[in-house]
């Protein structure tokens, strides 16, 4: 089957292709490059002995997205990544996550809707629950006002779809509402990538450990948690991967016409910020230098997830441990280091 991953060379994107073209799909990738490399395409050929197609252009072409649904019309499922993605930046700039995040989300779904074989798996996110009243937060927790403009994007990214699936024939989606994807691939062949300074606690993480940057800032000490520190929840990016080809398979395998559902994906255990800065330190034996600072616009106290739905429902569980992650991704970051 031929499907289509944009966004593909992204940090989640690169992990899923490679799940994918392990399990023998035709995998096609369109990305723009803005927060990715054209080396994770190599990476991903070297783990899978396979070339999977890449196209790069921005998805806020609609020209250019029509044109390549005109030279591929045989789609037989989507999933789209390609987005802007850190909170803290979207406060600050909410026009370009407006623009980059709904603009093309919707320019996709009108080429979908021609196509015969309409089934979209949708790369959401927990901040659509802004701050939870009740944890672990279930799917049917209330979607209440975002607390950052990403978070916003990602719940009007939910309703065009929820709504797309209810207006055309055949038009089935998943939405999958990611916590926090860390780790990497255990050959090191790819990994998170961030472009300039990473806007995610675990890269900024390791880039501190080894030495490229001169401290960590954790932002806030003073929420009511046990340690004052953000609670979330950590999944790692390989079971996070895996879960995108079984929701994949659960679109093939239905009869039912406008199906739209959601699941969340994460371990179903919160972990704070100093925990996980111990975590880190215990796995790696290295000593990180971190400093208290103020509170971050948009962050909410404590996240993760219920994941009971996805078990019971896709059959999909995590199989790899917050440790397993820490490791993949201090691996990688040496890895890094070495190829500088």
């Amino acid at each position: 089957m031929k499907i289509l991953v944009t966004g593909g060379l992204g940090f989640i994107g690169s992990h899923t292709v490679v799940a994918l073209l392990e399990k023998d799909y035709d995998v096609h990738i369109i990305d723009n490059l803005s927060n990715s490399s054209l080396s994770v395409l190599e990476g991903i050929a070297k783990i899978t002995q396979k070339a999977p197609s890449f196209y790069n252009f921005d998805l806020r072409n609609e020209e250019k997205v029509d044109a390549f649904f005109k030279e591929h019309d045989d789609i037989d499922g989507v999933i789209h990544f390609a987005a802007s993605k850190a909170v803290g930046e979207s406060v600050e700039n909410p026009l370009l996550y407006y623009e980059n995040n709904i603009n093309a989300l919707v320019y996709l779904l009108k080429n979908i809707t021609k196509l015969n074989h309409k089934n979209l798996i949708f790369s959401s996110s927990c901040t659509v629950y802004g701050e939870a009243d009740q944890l672990p937060i279930t799917e049917e927790a209330p979607i209440k006002k975002a607390e950052s403009p990403y978070g916003n994007t990602k719940q009007i990214g939910e309703e065009i779809i929820s709504d797309t699936c209810r207006a055309y024939d055949n038009f089935k989606a998943i939405s999958l509402r990611y916590f926090n994807p860390i780790g990497g691939h255990s050959s090191t062949l790819i990994g998170e990538l961030p472009i300039g300074t990473p806007q995610n606690l675990i890269p900024y993480m390791t880039q501190t450990a080894i030495g490229q940057r001169d401290e960590l800032s954790i932002f806030g000490d003073d929420y009511p948690t046990a340690d004052g520190t953000c609670i979330r929840d950590y999944i790692h990016v390989m079971d996070l991967a895996e879960a995108h080809v079984v929701a994949l398979e659960r679109l093939f395998g239905s009869e039912k016409d406008g199906l739209y559902e959601v699941f969340n994906l994460g371990t179903g255990k919160g972990s704070s910020v100093k925990e996980i800065v111990d975590a880190f330190e215990k796995v790696t034996r290295q000593k990180l230098n971190y400093k208290i600072v103020g509170r971050r616009q948009g962050d909410v106290v404590a996240a993760y997830a219920d994941t009971e739905k996805a078990k019971d429902v896709l059959g999909w569980q995590t199989k790899l441990t917050l440790e397993d992650a820490l490791e993949a991704a201090w691996n990688w970051q040496i890895k890094l280091k070495e190829e500088d």
